[in-house]
């Protein structure tokens, strides 16, 4: 006998799911352990990566006695301290160097096709915000949550136009582009009606 009267319950919530605005990764879980004076607790360090794969990608860390607690409290983090970064074509828009504590990362464009050559946190970080082709180079430490932190630090760095600030740019050229037009419109009516004739005057009539 089934347990419930619609076995079938379960598929149709999972059909009618609406798909995620943003996709997350876990990058860690790791067991801390604190000595207090009544021994050692022991918890969970969560390493969470969310990104919509457009330009924006947040990075966040949550702590519990539970791994699925502390997954939740870095999803949460990690939507609030998400940033936006430019993509030109698929790619950075300049290169970076950037150290942070004891990693230091570099990141330069690549041509279309070339992909994503970076491993660990730094692929994983790349992806989500979107970026396709890059280029990736990580010195020292091999921690993934300073890496991933190093390569946040590093996209914050990237000066360029987000595709919002590009639409604000093409909106505010179409409204200059008419403001210009109706005022030479208006000139040209002002000139006919007043019918502005130049007449020649010499040197002497001044005098």
């Amino acid at each position: 006998m089934p347990k419930t009267s619609r076995p079938d319950r379960k598929r149709q919530d999972r059909r009618s799911r609406e798909p995620k605005e943003f996709e997350e990764t876990t990058l860690s879980v790791d067991r801390v352990t604190r000595v207090v004076k009544g021994g050692r607790r022991l918890r969970f360090r969560t390493v969470v990566i969310i990104g919509n794969r457009k330009g924006k990608v947040g990075l966040g860390t949550g702590k519990a006695s539970e791994v699925q607690a502390s997954v939740q409290k870095a999803a949460a983090d990690a939507k609030r301290n998400m940033i936006t970064i430019p993509i030109v074509n698929g790619t950075i828009p300049h290169e970076v160097d950037q150290k942070f504590k004891a990693a230091r990362i570099r990141l330069l464009p690549a041509r279309e096709g070339t992909g994503i050559i970076a491993g660990g946190a730094l692929r994983v970080v790349l992806e989500h915000a979107g970026i396709k082709d890059v280029l990736s180079k990580r010195y020292g430490t091999t921690n993934k949550l300073v890496n991933a932190q190093a390569v946040m630090e590093a996209l914050k760095r990237l000066r360029g136009t987000t595709p919002d600030d590009d639409k604000s740019d093409a909106e505010k050229k179409i409204i200059d582009l008419d403001k210009a037009q109706s005022e030479a419109k208006q000139d040209a009516e002002v000139l006919e009606g007043e019918q502005i004739t130049i007449k020649e005057v010499k040197k002497e009539d001044v005098l």
